[in-house]
């Protein structure tokens, strides 16, 4: 009866949040042009609702269930969308680039969040965005970090503001410099941020140059798995140090290895990118099963927006967006620069 009581609350924050991702899918349909991701309008209209009226403790519950578990539920079903085999198709040549726009986003980030005196957890969430693929990367490695509400909706922002004067300088520049299609869809597919705003840059330039950075954006979505575990892995070593020093490390060491280490929900976002990448699942089902998924991340967004105060941004200061600028101006060189020691440009 608890039982049922407990899941009936959850009721209502639930449906206000599933009305608003609703809410941003059609927005999203009416643009001409496709630019902005539902996901980003979900999280702005919950944050622009917070600013007028706070959600009620009778909402309380079902946000905070959908902004945490559901987030988790829709990681999960991200993997049937995701197949290792894309990295074999796209080649070396986008693993390469790839990597050293990596190692830039999180080295580099790992200097400038410092030095602009950033949380690590948000600093992290800006490089996880601009590196891999915006608001998927960004939902899939703060749960595992414990990142705040406030954290997520401003990494989520910063990612947002730059992929859409990514979208506009990408062909203009492109074109300046006299770049092929697939060195174009190389550059665009590892230095653009989310997946709508490659699909835009990509396509801007030509359609080969828009098909193969798609090809090359779905690779680095794959870099999600490492990234993760490898976030898990700081944040169990945090804990435990935390834990050394409040003198609780035996009580908490259980903890840590088994759910710290390797969050749940990962298991099942490997178990099903496995079971897709072995063509298991049926492309209709793996298809419905990533819009399912894309739609409770813009769901889990909603809510995160109405928990998201602007006042309380504000008091980071525009520190963040400097980070998120020099991250995204580093990744643009840095791509370019190891396309042209490849003689691709």
């Amino acid at each position: 009866m608890n039982a049922i009581k407990k899941a009936a609350g959850l009721v209502p924050g639930f449906a206000l949040a599933l009305l608003i991702a609703a809410a941003a899918k059609l927005l999203e349909s009416l643009l001409p042009i496709h630019l902005i991701g539902a996901s980003v309008i979900a999280l702005f209209i919950g944050m622009i609702i917070n600013a007028y009226w706070k959600p009620s403790g009778f909402f309380a519950p079902g946000l905070k269930f959908t902004s945490k578990k559901i987030l988790k539920f829709a990681i999960i079903l991200l993997g049937a969308s995701l197949n290792i085999s894309i990295v074999l198709q796209v080649g070396k040549l986008s693993l390469v680039v790839m990597c050293f726009t990596l190692l830039t986003c999180f080295g580099g980030g790992y200097f400038v969040g410092r030095a602009l005196k950033i949380n690590w957890k948000l600093s992290n969430l800006i490089s996880a965005g601009t590196g891999i693929c915006g608001g998927s990367a960004i939902a899939a490695i703060a749960p595992v970090i414990d990142a705040d509400d406030t954290d997520i909706a401003y990494a989520m922002s910063a990612t947002f503001l730059f992929d859409m004067a990514m979208i506009v300088l990408f062909p203009i520049m492109g074109h300046a410099m006299g770049l092929s299609d697939i060195a174009y869809g190389l550059w665009s597919g590892t230095a653009v941020n989310d997946t709508s705003s490659v699909v835009a840059a990509g396509y801007a330039f030509s359609e080969a140059a828009g098909d193969f950075a798609t090809m090359v954006k779905l690779t680095r979505t794959l870099s999600i798995i490492p990234t993760v575990l490898v976030f898990a892995l700081i944040s169990a070593g945090l804990k435990k140090k935390e834990a050394a020093a409040n003198g609780t490390e035996e009580q908490t060491a259980h903890h840590l290895r088994i759910t710290a280490i390797i969050p749940w929900f990962i298991f099942g976002f490997l178990a099903l990118t496995a079971v897709n990448s072995l063509g298991v699942i049926p492309d209709g089902v793996s298809s419905c099963m990533k819009d399912v998924s894309k739609f409770l991340m813009v769901s889990a967004l909603a809510a995160i927006g109405l928990n998201t105060s602007f006042k309380d941004m504000r008091k980071s200061g525009i520190a963040p967006m400097i980070h998120g600028f020099i991250i995204s101006a580093l990744v643009v060189v840095v791509a370019i620069a190891v396309e042209y020691f490849m003689g691709l440009v």
